[in-house]
């Protein structure tokens, strides 16, 4: 999806033009694309001046989003920061209404609000982020399609995942324990720093900071095994992680079996690389790698051919940029892509 180059050498149009390759840029551009902004750039030095200019004052708001993050989901830039100066060239501040743009389309992926009591359900949609400060100084921070409910009484925190994937910072408050709820999972911490995925057959918690509990939440009972190091309550502690397999209640004796396993530093930066929207791969099966693209993308990838489904990649790839892998197998591993209204189907090459 590339722009329209403007026809004339109107300032307005150039100034709108830029604003949308800003946001193409922030969210990551296609080899096309990045032709096609370079052609742009070179057409008049007018275009590499309104681009420069346009892209500070992004960086500036920015730095006021991170300065005033309960505002910024409210989409109101010139609320931030200065209004910037009219340009001689332009004789009014074009520049502001091109930021007020792009902040729409890039904030339309990544928000930054304040819980609002009277909803207490926060979700986002395909492809989007948000980030939600909760009233006790936690933050939320909600993947791709992903739900939660907010239930805080004076002596509990509770958050339930609906769906998807979160990662939460919890305020240090002893006397308020912080619970996170996914299907028959209760995650409970006081001050710590976690990651929780629900899957359709399990639940993965990924413990960032501090320590927690990871209970059954209808019995009460601990999921973990007694560890020898885990005095008294079994603990997960940061850099461990559990999978937790969804078993309809019926169906279960007592809590499923699990392990607890060791996660690396660079593993750590590999499983929370959405938090900065990109998706990283370390010899995955394409299978599993065309499934983590279909969750950040409404367009979806199909493996037509079942060979390929074990194929394993590499890589690092932005999230919401389905197009340079798609490039990548068809241009390097003799794999045939076909593109279509419903979608993207991989078969091997013939």
């Amino acid at each position: 999806m590339n722009p329209e180059l403007p026809s004339k050498t109107d300032p307005e149009e150039i100034e709108a033009t830029a604003a949308v390759w800003l946001s193409l840029r922030d969210r990551g551009m296609t080899e096309s694309e990045t032709a096609e902004f370079m052609r742009w750039l070179q057409q008049s030095p007018r275009h590499a001046d309104v681009f420069a200019e346009l892209d500070g004052v992004w960086r500036r708001f920015n730095r006021t989003v991170e300065l005033r993050p309960a505002v910024a989901g409210a989409l109101e830039p010139e609320l931030l920061a200065p209004r910037p100066r009219p340009r001689a060239a332009c004789g009014r501040p074009l520049v502001w209404r091109s930021l007020a743009a792009a902040a729409a389309i890039a904030l339309g992926w990544a928000g930054w609000v304040s819980f609002d009591a009277a909803r207490p359900t926060a979700e986002t949609a395909i492809g989007a982020f948000q980030k939600l400060d909760l009233p006790d100084g936690s933050v939320v921070q909600l993947n791709t399609d992903s739900a939660i409910k907010v239930h805080f009484t004076d002596h509990e925190r509770r958050v339930e995942l609906l769906r998807g994937e979160a990662h939460f910072d919890v305020a240090k408050n002893p006397a308020r324990p912080f619970v996170v709820a996914a299907d028959h999972v209760a995650v409970r911490a006081v001050g710590t720093a976690f990651n929780v995925r629900l899957r359709e057959e399990a639940v993965d918690v990924l413990v960032t900071e501090g320590k927690v509990q990871v209970n059954d939440a209808v019995s009460g009972g601990s999921l973990l095994p007694a560890a020898p190091d885990h005095a008294g309550q079994p603990l997960l502690v940061q850099g461990e992680r559990v999978r937790v397999p969804l078993v309809a209640t019926a169906e279960r004796a007592g809590p499923p079996p699990v392990a607890i396993s060791e996660v690396a530093a660079v593993e750590m930066q590999r499983a929370l690389a959405w938090q900065e929207r990109r998706l990283e791969f370390d010899d995955l099966p394409l299978a599993e790698v065309v499934a983590e693209f279909n969750r950040y993308n409404t367009t979806k990838i199909v493996i037509a051919d079942p060979a390929l489904r074990a194929k394993r990649f590499s890589g690092t790839f932005r999230a919401d940029a389905y197009e340079p892998f798609v490039r990548l197998l068809e241009d390097n591993f003799g794999i045939a892509v076909e593109r279509g209204a419903q979608g993207v189907e991989l078969r091997s090459a013939r």
